[in-house]
């Protein structure tokens, strides 16, 4: 797309603004997606203003102590200290702000409809403050049409005209915590924009301090980029978590299969079985689709299956653990259990939607006394109370071990000999054979 789409006045001056770095960058919302996203724009030479409701991140980031694994403290602190980068929970702070970066939580209610309060009330407050030049650009994972169907009327409320005097953007965030490859300046960056004009300016926002944008020709386009990415995943990984469960019962080491198929060079992509689906993404985002979808009178079966079967996952887990324990003439109820990893993957500390919590809470209610080693997690709160994770030496008194979560600094051999009973969810303990070993 060409920049002559900026004809303009109002667009051809931010579009300087951004060129020669004086744009004025604002970040609603200092997550896992925000924070990282501020960094790179500090680092690119822009006066970043991150806003968030938290007291306690704001003061961290002022202070330049990182929460996020992703942003260190030693890459945060200089960028505060020069000035760069400053935090606030004043929304009025937007009110001498050039671009604005949303990335404010979308979760799912219970009913499965998407939850949009956050992004409703970080568009009323952009609302309050939107003045001619700004670059609006949603972040937060939704279904194809928030972007103009929800918040672009709460903007144009203002008399301004999206496209002349402001500028709407739809940018999926792509984020994956603890990747140490790919991480937000080289993920490449797709951004949709509400007319040619906003998706111009959007692409050469991003360019400024990202390695690839990717320009769509929407912000439905770049809303469902996001949706089928995740979806791909999930529906893959229900389906090989379908194969781990025919293969159990068929006696069929699945892990083995898995690798054997990887070795074709076309057409297969290897996916992996587990204890359940967990994070913000993938167990969620693709229920925005399957609800929109209903909106148009589709039924999203393959989205809709594969979430059973990814959710009856724990309960699979749990059956494995009894079975096990029945090997040794023991029983659920009463057996001390220890959950081996409670982040919803391995080398971070966030347990949202982990597997770990159902398997706890499925394993309480059948009588097992739970206990969880994670030395990322420090507690977990469950419905009525709250876990405090313990050492691992905890494991030389467990009935049984179950590893939901495999991460890299656990010292499997010595859990394989200090334990008298294991269940392995991830494969983690490959190689290693043993008659205490159960496997996925």
């Amino acid at each position: 797309m060409s920049s002559n789409v900026l004809n303009h006045p109002v667009a051809a001056a931010l579009a300087e603004k951004i060129q020669n770095r004086t744009a004025r960058v604002g970040v609603i919302g200092l997550g896992y997606v925000g924070l990282p996203l501020a960094v790179e724009y500090a680092h690119a030479g822009f006066h970043v203003t991150g806003i968030d409701l938290s007291v306690s991140k704001v003061d961290k980031v002022n202070a330049g102590d990182s929460y996020v694994g992703d942003v260190p403290t030693s890459v945060l602190a200089p960028l505060v200290e020069q000035g760069l980068l400053k935090a606030t929970t004043d929304f009025a702070a937007m009110a001498e702000l050039d671009t604005i970066n949303i990335a404010v939580p979308t979760p799912l209610r219970k009913t499965k409809d998407p939850d949009m309060s956050y992004i409703v009330s970080a568009t009323e407050e952009i609302a309050k403050y939107l003045h001619p030049g700004m670059l609006i650009i949603l972040e937060s994972t939704t279904y194809p049409g928030t972007t103009d169907e929800l918040v672009l009327p709460m903007l144009e409320k203002s008399g301004l005209k999206v496209g002349e005097d402001f500028f709407l953007c739809f940018s999926p965030e792509r984020v994956d915590p603890g990747n140490a490859k790919f991480q937000t300046k080289n993920i490449p960056k797709v951004v949709g924009g509400h007319t040619p004009a906003c998706t111009e300016l959007g692409r050469q926002f991003y360019g400024m301090a990202l390695e690839h944008v990717v320009p769509v020709s929407s912000t439905q386009v770049a809303e469902m980029v996001k949706l089928l990415e995740n979806t791909f995943r999930m529906i893959n990984i229900g389906l090989v978590n379908e194969i781990a469960i025919m293969c159990d019962g068929m006696g069929i080491n699945v892990w083995e299969v898995i690798e054997a198929a990887a070795t074709k060079p076309f057409g297969f992509m290897p996916f992996f079985p587990g204890p359940g689906l967990g994070g913000h993404c993938i167990p969620i985002d693709p229920f925005y689709l399957s609800w929109k979808s209903k909106q148009a009178g589709i039924e999203a079966r393959f989205i809709e299956l594969a979430g059973y079967i990814n959710g009856q996952m724990p309960h699979f887990v749990v059956a494995k653990i009894q079975n096990a324990l029945n090997e040794v003439s023991k029983s659920v109820k009463g057996a001390k259990v220890v959950v081996y990893g409670a982040a919803y993957k391995r080398d971070i500390d966030d347990v949202r939607e982990s597997p770990a919590l159902d398997i706890i809470h499925l394993l309480k209610k059948r009588g097992a006394k739970v206990s969880y080693v994670d030395p990322y997690i420090d507690q977990i709160k469950l419905d009525t109370e709250v876990l405090t994770a313990s050492p691992a030496e905890i494991v030389k008194e467990a009935d049984c071990v179950v590893i939901v979560t495999d991460h890299k600094c656990f010292d499997y051999p010595a859990l394989v000999a200090d334990s008298s009973l294991i269940v392995d969810t991830r494969n983690a303990l490959k190689g290693i054979k043993s008659d205490k070993i159960f496997r996925l």
